[in-house]
């Protein structure tokens, strides 16, 4: 008689793998570092923006010369320059998409008014047109409301505790998107400053050390020169830690404000669970 073999059991299937999150910001710098570099020596070191067609002797004619002439350093400040000005826009962008459709303000009222009124379903399709970093914890709190009502096995305030941790939760699954690369412009505020008076350091050490070769007989107008090629860097530096300050203290204005609005619609919902269903 023949025996039949038992199959072996089927592996469970493996977690699917979360997706990245899309291009790191190290090799946004270095690809912006390249193209900086590349755009630096290939454009504004061409041999037309001199007179006398020489880069290195010559004296600039245009505002490409002139930059060219700031040296080395340049480069790195037009590196910092990009890089604030992708993530800033980067942000602007990621923030504009939290805020949702619609006024945060009226989408907050509009939910603490359907709560008193037990209307979760509209609350639930609120939360759906929202489409926000605001709405999306909002969701978790109306549905985690929702399971508590009919949960008899906990008391109120272990109820309270669960509805309390679920809005933490989903919080802190929003805030990371929302700060992701303000450091980066916050650093870049500080570090292009001083890259910008190092590369004047520099060029002020270079046009002195060449009026020091020449025995004191360079002309006033050659040293000038120099001194006004070497304040490039620094002009860069100022302007680029200019824009990142600015930009830092947007968009962290912004998230303050989405963050102010999940605290209250959290707030609102324990309240609307402590009020109502004793």
């Amino acid at each position: 008689m023949s025996t039949q073999q038992s199959k072996p059991a089927a592996k469970p299937a493996a977690p699917a793998k979360k997706k990245s999150g899309g291009i790191s910001s190290g090799l946004v710098i270095l690809l912006l570092a390249i193209v900086a570099f590349v755009f630096f020596y290939g454009y504004f070191g061409l041999a037309s923006h001199f007179e006398g067609g020489d880069a290195e002797k010559g004296h600039p004619h245009d505002f490409f010369g002139t930059v060219y002439k700031g040296g080395w350093v340049v480069p790195i400040l037009m590196t910092c320059f990009f890089t604030a000005m992708v993530f800033a826009i980067e942000r602007f962008f990621t923030i504009r998409k939290a805020k949702g459709n619609g006024d945060v303000n009226a989408f907050v009222r509009k939910i603490q008014d359907l709560l008193s009124k037990d209307d979760f379903d509209g609350a639930l399709k609120e939360c759906d047109r929202q489409k926000g970093s605001v709405g999306n914890v909002t969701l978790a709190a109306i549905k985690k409301y929702k399971q508590l009502i009919t949960d008899g096995a906990l008391d109120k305030e272990q109820k309270l505790s669960a509805l309390s941790k679920e809005v933490e939760e989903a919080t802190s699954l929003e805030l990371p998107m929302l700060e992701k690369n303000l450091t980066i412009i916050a650093t870049l505020a500080s570090v292009s400053t001083l890259v910008g008076l190092f590369g004047t350091v520099m060029g002020m050490i270079r046009a002195f050390a060449s009026l020091g070769q020449s025995g004191g007989s360079t002309d006033s107008s050659a040293l000038a020169n120099g001194i006004s090629e070497a304040l490039i860097n620094t002009a860069l530096g100022i302007g680029t830690s200019a824009i990142c300050i600015v930009g830092y203290n947007f968009f962290t204005s912004s998230i303050d404000e989405l963050t102010y609005s999940i605290d209250e619609i959290g707030l609102s919902v324990n309240q609307n669970y402590a009020t109502h269903h004793n």
